[in-house]
């Protein structure tokens, strides 16, 4: 792996075209994911301080992109997946609050 490799920052629009296609992975705990904001309908729950050992169990090769509400913890989740070595990487920019703000849609 080149130091270069990182993952690839995505806005929610270029999410909402992707889903179906690649795995999303919601990083929010689990009152946050059937709060308020809701979430991605394809999104899967792996809370952030789960996030490591649960990936052991990945596909590296597959698309991944990570999401939470502002794009904080999702970026170092990110960060945390390219560290062991998956290669197609995304965080999506704003979260679900831009997720929301933008009326995408979601699930509850």
């Amino acid at each position: 792996m080149s130091q270069s490799h990182t993952f690839v920052d995505l806005d929610p629009a270029a999410v909402e075209a992707q889903r179906g296609k690649v795995r999303i992975i919601d990083v929010r705990e689990p009152d946050e994911y059937k709060g308020e904001l809701g979430h991605i309908p394809e999104a899967e729950l792996v809370p952030l301080a789960t996030v490591p050992a649960q990936a052991l169990s990945w596909p590296r090769d597959t698309p991944v992109i990570m999401v939470c509400r502002s794009g904080g913890r999702s970026g170092r989740a990110a960060g945390e997946l390219v560290r062991m070595g998956f290669s197609q990487v995304h965080n999506m920019v704003g979260g679900m609050l831009r997720w929301n703000q933008e009326q995408r849609t979601i699930a509850r």
